[in-house]
């Protein structure tokens, strides 16, 4: 047996953020981010529908990118006092995570972060508060998902947080504040969004319900993406509908070693000047890492299935994941997306030589290694590696070597 959630009501398109307007409580608290929500107008006209709601409105601002245990707690200690029965998150990806977290403290102050890491171990929520999303990127889905990503900079170590108790009831898709991403993020965010889409395909834990949505969402990207990304305002509508498609995949389907991977880098080589932006991270590491899973029969075929929904010719599979992989390299060239972490700069952008020493690497590889064979998206990947082979898979991501084992 297996379970399909999402949230109760999903409200899509221009407008429906008025949809708060419907919102029955007494009192919500906004979490956002770092401005621009408020600078674009969006949060001032979240609080005016909410308290046409009737409601009283209280705000946690400055969310930061990648959110830490810290703000979580901190965010978690203003709930306490406001006592609010709804929970508004709006922003990408890192104020709708964070959100979700303190919304776990509010409920249960004794609960702790390393509780809350317990996969598909959280109590049951909405005791106190119901938890609306609303999204303005077009990547994580985070506003559809029961995922959250929070960073322990202490240990320079992302954790997923994972439990359909944190699924939100409500999530406003509209387009409106996508339409204020600035062009770099409408890149990460979008090949975010393909790596949900194409590592849910191929998890071990798909089904019907989800691959419709998977493959759908994977025929909106190509089509949409690049057109996004260069301006053209009806593909970036589009695009908000497909990342949370994605989203709607994954979130049951689970996920592969590209997030792996990608949570344990992000923050491993922050004190050499930089993150490596999740949604960049998917991007360079997930041709690798199909090269490495079609090793397996079963992932093969499936990518051989998306290259042909995606139209990208081929004989055969083997011809057929070829083509995948460099049609999703050239993707990465269009969006100015490096191929490498070695020639990852700090500002994102494809450079000779990145923040990243070769020298750091390699004295950090064993345990980044480790720690991406333990997260939470590794036990649905299809191919599970060793260390030796996560090893190996890590040097071909930071030397754009091919993957041969």
């Amino acid at each position: 047996m297996a379970r399909f959630c999402l949230p109760r009501d999903v409200y899509h398109g221009k407008g429906a953020l008025e949809n708060l307007k419907n919102l029955k409580g007494k009192k919500a608290v906004i979490v956002v981010g770092g401005g621009s929500m408020k600078k674009f107008g969006f949060l001032q006209k979240a609080e005016e529908y909410l308290k046409a709601a009737g409601m009283e409105v209280s705000l946690i601002e400055g969310v930061e990118p990648d959110p830490s245990v810290t703000t979580v707690m901190n965010g978690a200690q203003k709930m306490l006092e406001f006592q609010p029965d709804w929970i508004v998150a709006m922003g990408g990806g890192s104020p709708i995570d964070a959100a979700k977290a303190m919304w776990i403290k509010y409920e249960y102050p004794d609960c702790t972060f390393e509780d809350m890491c317990k996969v598909f171990g959280i109590p049951e929520l909405r005791k106190k508060a119901q938890f609306c999303a609303i999204s303005s990127t077009s990547g994580t889905a985070t506003e559809v998902t029961a995922f959250s990503i929070i960073t322990d900079y202490d240990k320079g170590i992302k954790y997923p947080i994972a439990d359909f108790e944190i699924t939100p009831d409500v999530a406003i898709v509209d387009p409106d504040l996508a339409q204020t991403m600035p062009q770099k993020l409408c890149a990460h965010t979008g090949m975010d969004a393909m790596t949900h889409a194409i590592e849910a395909y191929v998890s071990t834990a798909n089904c019907d319900y989800t691959d419709a949505l998977a493959i759908h969402a994977i025929e909106m990207i190509q089509a949409d993406l690049i057109k996004s990304y260069n301006g053209d305002t009806e593909s970036r509508s589009k695009m908000h509908n497909a990342q949370c498609l994605a989203g709607m995949a994954f979130s049951n389907a689970l996920l592969g070693i590209v997030h792996s991977m990608a949570h344990k880098t992000g923050a491993a080589f922050a004190d050499y000047g930089a993150h490596i932006i999740h949604g960049a991270a998917n991007a360079m590491y997930l041709p690798k890492v199909i090269a490495f899973n079609a090793k397996d029969p079963t992932a093969k075929k499936r990518y051989g299935i998306i290259a042909d929904y995606m139209h990208l010719g081929g004989n055969n599979d083997d011809e057929k994941v070829d083509l995948l992989i460099k049609y999703l390299r050239g993707m990465n060239d269009s969006l100015k997306i490096p191929h490498s972490i070695k020639n990852y700069g700090a500002d994102s952008y494809p450079c000779d030589q990145g923040f990243v020493p070769e020298n750091i690497f390699l004295e950090r590889l064993p345990a980044i290694a480790k720690n991406a064979i333990g997260d939470a998206c590794t036990g649905s990947n299809p191919r599970q590696p060793s260390q030796e082979e996560m090893e190996k898979l890590l040097k071909c991501c930071y030397y754009d070597t091919d993957v041969d084992f």
